[in-house]
């Protein structure tokens, strides 16, 4: 008998002592009680900001575009900020799902599906600034190629930003069907354990008479890795796609082949940042710190400092060829005004936030300290969204012509609309919190034989023993 095991040199994805009844007890008690105090306390304060954003959106709408401090130097401010981070949040749910299963990489399964979660509400509040900041939002049906008899008026195939609603419209379609298979086993169980006729109800439906037989697990595996097939050229799309809206246009400081690359690894950055703020809240609420581990927090900083160092090298590129390509224009926009000029101010913040910060994660004791963790993953968004608003915005408020030279700052609905989205994030993650297993628990328990720290322990013990030896023992245990 040959026998699968992980070296014990590794330290192991679950902690204490647990067995497969524990690991639902601790996953699904959480949903079939009633929530605690914070969890009232937080999901009352983002309805509030989404009721905000709401009528900030309404505001809008009703007197115009106008109300947003735009003019015809920056046609593009918040909004378009804003979209591009919301949807570099999105990037991590994907790529921890996808490309770590392809890799069959172990640490996944304690953080995959929050972060799958993640992904599909940082998409739904991207989706929503190219939608209002078209103005008419009534006509947003143009931008459907759908056949009509319009005649020539027909969707520009041309324009990077019809990209931008396909490439979006596929990843959030995908990432739905990848969080919702990989809930179906769950919703089976939380179905079984069911106490009222509604929930066994609601449960049942959710989970597509899923019985846990060995053709249902087939078809679930093969599934799973389809989808992942899938999403792991989507995590490089979309935000390639993204990059598009400024590296295909002619104005200095957007006219750069190093965009793709550079906004997918800042994507992959700011998405992990935020996945490590999400899980630290989670794991302290729902007291789930044997199932996110330390373990699993270093492995996400490990990729937070390396994506950091990879956007630290592309800042650094844009400045040497913004030199070395003697364009005064290109000069004049990174070092005159980007650098030294009177938005200098977000560039730095950008610089320290995104390049400086992160290197504190080449530490073993800073990569597993909860505090510093939680703290850099808020400093690293910040960075991310001064980013966006770096290449926006200091790109555009100096002009060829000095005499449409303009400063920016957002007004009340800009700063409202983009609260409400906040609101409307937070919402959506505290109900998926109260009614849906924030850990994958039929994949937890396929790694706890292999991973659980007891299975360690033992595994040590039997070390000096052979391998059917110690398949021997571990029968003879389950056995009794």
């Amino acid at each position: 008998m040959s026998l699968k095991y992980e070296s014990t040199l590794r330290e192991p994805l679950v902690d204490g002592v647990k067995d497969y009844h524990q690991v639902t007890e601790d996953i699904i008690s959480p949903i079939e009680g009633k929530p605690g105090k914070l969890w009232y306390v937080g999901f009352l304060i983002s309805l509030s900001l989404l009721g905000f954003g709401a009528f900030s959106v309404f505001w809008q709408i009703y007197f115009g575009v106008g109300v947003w401090n735009l003019n015809k130097t920056i046609g593009w401010g918040w909004d378009i900020t804003n979209f591009v981070w919301w949807v570099g949040i999105g990037h991590a749910g994907t790529l921890i799902s996808a490309i770590l299963l392809l890799f069959r990489q172990g640490w996944r399964t304690g953080v995959n599906r929050a972060a799958e979660a993640m992904t599909i509400f940082a998409v739904m509040c991207a989706g929503q600034f190219p939608i209002i900041h078209m103005g008419r939002v009534w006509m947003a049906f143009f931008i459907l190629p759908y056949p009509n008899t319009r005649g020539p008026v027909w969707v520009n195939f041309n324009s990077p930003l019809l990209w931008d609603v396909f490439a979006i419209s596929t990843y959030f379609t995908v990432s739905l069907l990848f969080w919702y298979s990989g809930l179906i086993p769950d919703f089976a169980t939380i179905r079984d354990r069911a106490k009222t006729k509604l929930r066994k109800l609601l449960y049942g439906v959710a989970a597509f008479g899923w019985t846990g037989s060995t053709k249902h697990w087939q078809r679930h595996e093969a599934l799973s890795l389809v989808l992942a097939g899938l999403s792991t050229p989507l995590v490089l799309s979309v935000h390639t796609i993204v990059s598009f809206d400024f590296a295909t246009s002619v104005i200095p400081g957007w006219h750069t082949t190093i965009f793709p690359p550079y906004f997918v690894a800042g994507a992959i950055f700011s998405g992990f940042a935020m996945v490590q703020t999400l899980l630290i809240i989670t794991r302290k609420i729902l007291h789930l710190e044997e199932y996110i581990t330390l373990g699993h927090m270093e492995a996400m900083n490990k990729v937070i400092v390396l994506t950091g160092s990879v956007v630290g090298c592309a800042y650094l590129t844009e400045l040497f060829m913004a030199w070395y390509g003697a364009n005064p224009y290109e000069f004049a926009t990174f070092f005159k005004y980007r650098a030294a000029g009177p938005l200098g101010w977000s560039y730095w913040i950008m610089m320290t936030c995104n390049v400086i910060t992160p290197q504190v994660f080449w530490f073993r004791k800073m990569r597993r300290n909860v505090m510093v963790t939680f703290v850099m993953s808020i400093i690293v968004n910040i960075g991310m969204w001064f980013e966006r608003f770096v290449i926006i915005c200091t790109s555009l408020y100096r002009d060829y012509l000095p005499s449409s030279w303009s400063y920016y700052r957002p007004s009340w609905p800009e700063v409202g609309f983009y609260m409400g989205t906040f609101g409307l994030f937070f919402t959506c993650y505290f109900l998926f919190a109260k009614y849906f297993p924030v850990i994958a628990v039929a994949e937890i328990k396929a790694i706890l034989k292999t991973s659980g720290e007891n299975f360690k322990e033992k595994m040590e013990v039997y070390e000096g023993e052979s391998a059917e030896q110690f398949a021997k023992a571990v029968h003879h245990e389950h056995a009794h």
